[in-house]
């Protein structure tokens, strides 16, 4: 099932995990999130306070034995809804966090990165049509990084 709300943050997204994820019991909950921290949607946010919302997240899923997969935030260049912003920088130091924090943590990192990005830190072209946001082809690529992972928990 997906829970997912675009143009959501990490703050918000904690305020749900119980009534969108706890209570609906599932086996594991794939969290994928901090592009729009970065972008400031809802105001600005430091890289700390996005962490301490997935460290959040991680707690309240596996205090109910639900299996954590963090998923990398996407290669973006730039956010076109926000120009001139620096995107690549703490969209890495996000993901070096979280591949970390999944070790620690007992949770699985997802790592879209090598599938999606090119060598600058932006999309590669055709994965996405504004750059930020996949198309059909970007969540194919994001589906053949998942689903060995699903099929290894039985999905």
């Amino acid at each position: 099932m997906c829970r997912g709300i675009g143009g959501e943050t990490t703050p918000q997204m904690v305020l749900r995990m119980m009534a969108d994820v706890v209570h609906l019991k599932p086996r594991f909950v794939h969290i994928m999130a901090g592009t729009n921290d970065i972008a400031g949607n809802t105001g600005k946010m430091t890289l700390a306070q996005s962490f301490d919302n997935f460290r959040m997240m991680t707690t309240i899923a596996q205090a109910h034995g639900i299996a954590v997969l963090l998923a990398s935030v996407p290669p973006a260049a730039n956010f076109p809804w926000r120009p001139g912003l620096d995107t690549v920088r703490p969209i890495a130091a996000l993901n070096r966090w979280l591949h970390d924090y999944a070790a620690q943590s007992q949770a699985t990192f997802v790592d879209y990165t090598p599938t999606l990005a090119d060598a600058a830190g932006g999309m590669k072209p055709g994965l996405a049509y504004d750059g930020v946001h996949p198309t059909e082809l970007g969540y194919d690529r994001i589906a053949a990084v998942l689903e060995p992972l699903l099929a290894a928990r039985g999905v």
